[in-house]
C-alpha cells in the first residue's frame, strides 16, 4: 500500500494555486457579473471588491497598474465584463478573479465616464448658472486655445477678423487629442489668466470620435475653465458633440465657427445700429424741443403774463405788510427803552446844576470856567452870575476868604 502524501497547508495552497496557474482556460477568462462590496484603496490605488450573479459570488481584484487606466470609476451594482485569470490567494487559501480590464455592461466605458464625471461636478455645483461670467459685448483681446494646424482655428481666425477687425486674436497652441492634450489646455488657460492677456476665451477643437474629444472630458479642464477669471466659450467638435468642458464653460457653441460669431458683434451691423441711434437721437430732440417751445407759448399766454401788473400788485401788498410789522416791532422797542431809561432820567435831573438853580442859587463864572474856589478870582475881577431863570456880570471889589476853609 502507497504511503499517504502529507501536506501542510502552505504546501496545499502552493500546490492548489500551481494547477490553477497552469490551466490555459482559467488564465484568459471573460466574465459578466454585478459589483458587490467595492472598495478603493486610495493609499495603494488598487480596486478590492467582490463580483456576483443570481447563484455565486468570487472575489475580485484590480491592481493599480491596471485600475488607473479605467475612463469610470467602478460602483456597488454596477454590471461590468471584466478580464483577468483565476489565481489562489496563498495566505488565506481563497482562490479570486485577477482582473486586467473592466467595461460596463451595456453603457460604454467612456459614456460611462462622462455621466459620472457629469453628475459629481455638477453636485460640487461647477456647473451652477450663478458661477457663468458674461461675455464682454467688445472685447479687444480674444484668447484662443486650439490645435494650430486645425480647420477649427483657421475657421475662428477669418470669422472673428471679418466681423469684427478692431480685435486682436491671440493663439496659444496646443494639442487637442492625446495623453498630452488636458495639460497642455490647462496650461494654457492658466496662462491667459496669470498674464491677463485677453478679454475672452474660446477653447475648443473640430470634431471627432467620443475617444478624440475626450481631452475636454478631462476633469482638471473642466475645473480650469470654471475657475478662469476670463469668460471662456467652449466650441468643441459639431452641434451634437457635448462635453463636460461645455458645461463648465460661460457659454457653449455648437462648433468653433458659431463661438466666433458669438464671440464678437457684426462690425457693419454695429454701424448700422450706430447710424440709426443718431438718427433717434436727433428726432427725439427735435420733439423735445417742439414740446418745449408749445410749454413755453403756454406759460406767455397765462393771465399772469397777459396782465404782468398783478405781480407788482403782489409785491406791493407783501411789501406794506412788512412794513406796517417793522412799524410795529419799532414801536414796541421804542416803548422798551422809553421804560428802562425812565428811571435814569430821574436819576440824571435830580444831580443836575440846573435843578439847583432853580431853588435860588446861582453859579459863579470866570472867563467862561466856574468858580471853584475863591482863590481863582481877584479884586477888580469880572465875574459872570448864572441864575435859572439869566445872569448878570458883576467886578469883585474885595476878595474874603472864609476862615474855616483854611483852619
Amino acid at each position: 500500500m502507497k504511503t499517504p502524501l502529507v501536506l501542510t497547508v502552505g504546501q496545499l495552497n502552493a500546490y492548489v494555486k500551481s494547477v490553477l496557474d497552469g490551466d490555459s482556460n482559467l488564465n484568459h477568462v471573460f466574465v459578466c457579473a454585478e459589483i458587490s462590496n467595492f472598495t478603493n484603496h486610495y493609499r495603494t490605488g488598487h480596486f478590492y471588491f467582490s463580483l456576483k450573479d443570481e447563484t455565486s459570488v468570487i472575489r475580485a481584484v484590480m491592481f493599480r497598474s491596471n485600475a488607473q487606466r479605467l475612463k469610470f470609476l467602478p460602483q456597488d451594482g454596477m454590471r461590468v465584463i471584466v478580464r483577468g485569470q483565476v489565481s489562489l490567494y496563498e495566505r488565506d487559501g481563497q482562490y479570486q478573479l485577477y482582473i486586467d480590464d473592466m467595461q460596463p455592461d451595456g453603457l460604454g466605458a467612456f459614456n460611462l465616464a462622462f455621466e459620472q464625471l457629469k453628475e459629481r461636478l455638477s453636485k460640487e455645483g461647477l456647473f451652477s448658472p450663478e458661477r457663468k461670467r458674461p461675455l464682454p459685448r467688445y472685447p479687444m483681446h480674444i484668447g484662443i486655445v486650439t490645435s494650430p494646424t486645425g480647420a477649427a482655428v483657421r475657421d475662428i481666425i477669418n470669422i472673428l477678423s471679418r466681423r469684427f477687425p478692431l480685435a486682436q486674436m491671440i493663439l496659444q497652441p496646443v494639442q487637442v487629442q492625446g495623453e498630452d492634450a488636458p495639460s497642455q489646455i490647462i496650461e494654457a488657460i492658466q496662462l491667459f489668466n496669470e498674464k491677463k492677456a485677453a478679454d475672452v476665451l474660446i477653447v475648443g477643437r473640430g470634431g471627432g470620435s467620443i475617444e478624440e474629444l475626450w481631452a475636454f472630458n478631462d476633469e482638471g479642464v473642466a475645473r480650469a475653465v470654471a475657475s478662469s477669471e476670463i469668460p471662456v466659450i467652449s466650441a468643441v467638435g459639431h452641434e451634437t458633440d457635448y462635453t463636460i468642458c461645455d458645461f463648465a464653460a460661460d457659454l457653449r457653441a455648437p462648433t468653433p465657427s458659431a463661438a466666433a460669431e458669438l464671440c464678437v458683434p457684426d462690425w457693419h451691423a454695429e454701424l448700422e445700429r450706430v447710424e440709426m441711434l443718431r438718427r433717434s437721437a436727433g428726432q427725439l430732440m427735435r420733439r423735445r424741443l417742439e414740446a418745449e417751445q408749445q410749454r413755453l407759448d403756454t406759460l406767455i399766454l397765462r393771465a399772469k403774463f397777459q396782465e404782468p401788473t398783478r405781480l407788482f400788485e403782489n409785491g406791493r401788498q407783501a411789501l406794506s405788510t412788512l412794513e406796517q410789522r417793522l412799524r410795529k416791532a419799532a414801536a414796541e422797542r421804542l416803548l422798551q427803552e422809553n421804560n428802562r431809561l425812565a428811571p435814569l432820567t430821574g436819576k440824571l435831573d435830580a444831580l443836575s446844576p440846573l435843578k439847583v438853580l432853580s431853588r435860588g442859587y446861582a453859579i459863579a463864572y470866570h472867563e467862561d470856567r466856574p468858580i471853584r474856589s475863591i482863590s481863582e478870582v481877584s479884586a477888580g475881577d469880572t465875574v459872570q452870575l448864572k441864575w435859572s431863570d439869566g445872569s448878570a456880570r458883576c467886578e469883585v471889589l474885595e476878595t474874603l476868604a472864609d476862615k474855616k476853609c483854611y483852619e
